[in-house]
């Protein structure tokens, strides 16, 4: 009998993806984003960012080598472009924005950028499912790489919606000071990024 999932695919996909997209990581940086923020608004920024993250990363294992293809973007060049815009929210977090002008609609832009894409959707996560999804040529293995990615941001999803009780027992001052570090943080990413980028850029030229 032929089984539905293909359990090594899906085995790999999931420890593979769990690691880049880390859900317990990103706890401090959404606590960081959402602050200032009441429960139901952190809430919704969970559930769009969540799946804003999904969405990216579907869109990419069915039709990312053709975009990217179509549009001659390189990987170096993706990883340059998440690198510098991690680096202007890291600014905002380190210079410490005014959390009361905050709208609804700037609850939606958090969950979108940088949440949902470049945090969770980055360019490790996409390039991961793109390779995952060239080996998939079967159903039990597309069926085991769309149960990967969905468990992954089940997870991704829960991590987020009840950190509630980590800003209940950090208070104002933690969260501050989670905000200041975790932005210190994400300018290493994005440098790290950039970096990985103009190495990609040179091996290009080289070959």
């Amino acid at each position: 009998m032929t089984s539905i999932l293909d359990t090594r695919l899906f085995g790999s996909a999931l420890v593979t993806i769990f690691v880049i997209m880390d859900p317990p990581g990103i706890v401090p940086i959404f606590l960081a984003l959402a602050s200032g923020r009441s429960r139901a608004q952190r809430a919704r920024i969970a559930r769009q960012a969540t799946l804003t993250s999904l969405a990216v990363i579907v869109a990419f294992a069915v039709l990312g080598e053709q975009v990217l293809r179509y549009l001659k973007i390189s990987l170096p060049a993706l990883q340059g472009a998440g690198g510098l815009l991690l680096l202007l929210i890291a600014l905002q977090l380190l210079m410490g924005a005014d959390q009361s002008q905050h709208e609804a609609v700037e609850d939606v832009s958090v969950a979108l950028v940088p949440l949902g894409t470049p945090l969770l959707a980055g360019p490790g996560a996409i390039v991961a499912t793109i390779l995952y999804s060239r080996q998939a040529d079967s159903a039990p293995q597309w069926v085991a790489l769309a149960a990967a990615v969905l468990c992954v941001h089940v997870l991704i999803w829960v991590a987020m919606r009840f950190s509630g009780f980590i800003a209940r027992i950090a208070g104002t001052g933690g969260i501050t000071v989670f905000s200041r570090i975790m932005g210190l943080l994400l300018a290493a990413i994005g440098v790290q990024l950039v970096a990985d980028a103009v190495r990609g850029f040179v091996s290009m030229a080289a070959g």
